[in-house]
């Protein structure tokens, strides 16, 4: 299934031409292109710009606050927007789709120019540092020397903490969002797993499958497996518990005994079938690897505190306490790391029942916090 783009605000920056665009591990890569959107308006001094940064599945579509229609919602309209936390009426919202993804920005389904057809699995493996080298290059093709924030969520959050690395002078402040500077063993597994049922699915064809039939059984079990960890036990409980579905008795078992006889089952097998109309498998294989293979400290190579000495700007760090995919211990990490530098550092772990997901749930402590946060930024 081609995946269309249905944006009325998106725009396009093309990086580079040619194959001159440097990866961390060296290899030299291109032609780069980044799908972007922007929101509100960017003042005479451009010292209001937001950047904001999706997570794994997300796109440049963050607010749909100033589109003609509500067909396509932005991702976080809960929090961007006329009037929101992060308001477009103050600020100037860049949000672009992910180097590695596919909604717009180039990623394993854009054509390779050398072969003209889809890269596949002759796309680079890409890193967090790569990706975040890429939304440097878009701000500096924005011409906007110094941001006011850079906020993301879980990839986004970790996003964050690369640019606090790698380019501590580009904004006064920075918010991480259910993050961690690593993946844990256990969320690696999940994703192995799912990454698994791609590559099983018969259509995989190596990652040469865009003529073809796609391999959405193996994605469809991928993000019901990745869901999974972004709810809570608490949150799956309470909305499911042993419910069976509407249509079903106990005492029933439709399909062969192996059907949605729960809830629960229906619920993530819908999540799974919605997602494959978005999303491509190979995005999903290289991102979900991007997101295990990141660790800021190089394995410990590297202390934390070294990784985070020359940020100047405030930052925010929010966990959730019912969050196990990225748990506040780990932002409690690097909160600490950041306290024994002596930076300006706010931590707030939120009480939520809703896990992982809740950063994208509407939360009005959270709202609170990153308007009252970005409005008493100031200027490194």
């Amino acid at each position: 299934m081609s995946i269309t783009i249905p944006y009325q605000n998106i725009k396009y920056f093309n990086l580079t031409e040619k194959k001159d665009f440097k990866l961390e591990d060296g290899t030299l890569f291109g032609p780069i292109t980044v799908a972007y959107e922007t929101f509100g308006t960017l003042n005479a001094e451009k010292d209001n710009a937001v950047f904001i940064i999706h997570a794994l599945t997300g796109d440049s579509h963050v607010t749909s606050a100033e589109d003609n229609d509500t067909v396509t919602p932005g991702w976080w309209d809960k929090l961007v927007g006329k009037g929101k936390a992060i308001d477009t009426d103050k600020y100037f919202v860049i949000s672009s789709n992910a180097f590695g993804g596919c909604m717009g920005t180039t990623g394993p389904s854009s054509i390779n120019p050398e072969t003209g057809k889809q890269y596949g699995q002759s796309f680079p493996l890409i890193t967090i540092k790569d990706m975040v080298k890429v939304q440097k290059k878009l701000v500096d093709h924005l011409g906007i020397h110094t941001l006011k924030t850079v906020i993301g969520g879980s990839l986004g959050g970790m996003s964050v903490i690369e640019w606090m690395s790698s380019f501590p002078d580009a904004s006064d402040s920075f918010i991480v969002i259910a993050a961690s500077y690593k993946t844990s063993s256990q969320i690696i597994a999940f994703y192995e797993v799912g990454r698994n049922a791609i590559l099983a699915d018969p259509n995989y064809n190596g990652g040469d499958y865009y003529e073809s039939k796609h391999p959405d059984n193996g994605l469809t079990i991928a993000r019901m497996l990745a869901h999974i960890t972004y709810l809570s036990s608490h949150s799956i409980e309470e909305k499911f518990g042993r419910n069976f579905q509407n249509e079903t008795k106990a005492g029933e078992y439709p399909y062969a005994n192996f059907g949605p006889m729960f809830a629960i089952e229906s619920y993530l097998r819908y999540q799974g079938k919605k997602f494959v109309e978005r999303f491509d498998a190979n995005s999903y294989l290289y991102l979900t690897k991007t997101m295990d293979i990141y660790d800021a400290t190089n394995n410990a190579a590297i202390p934390l505190t070294d990784v985070l000495k020359n940020v100047k700007g405030k930052s925010l760090f929010i966990s959730f306490n019912s969050d196990w995919h990225f748990t506040p211990a780990d932002s409690w990490v690097m909160v600490k790391a950041m306290m024994e530098l002596g930076k300006e550092v706010t931590y707030v772990n939120l009480d939520s029942p809703y896990g992982h997901d809740a950063f994208l749930l509407e939360n009005n402590e959270l709202e609170s916090i990153v308007s009252s946060f970005i409005k008493n930024v100031r200027r490194i």
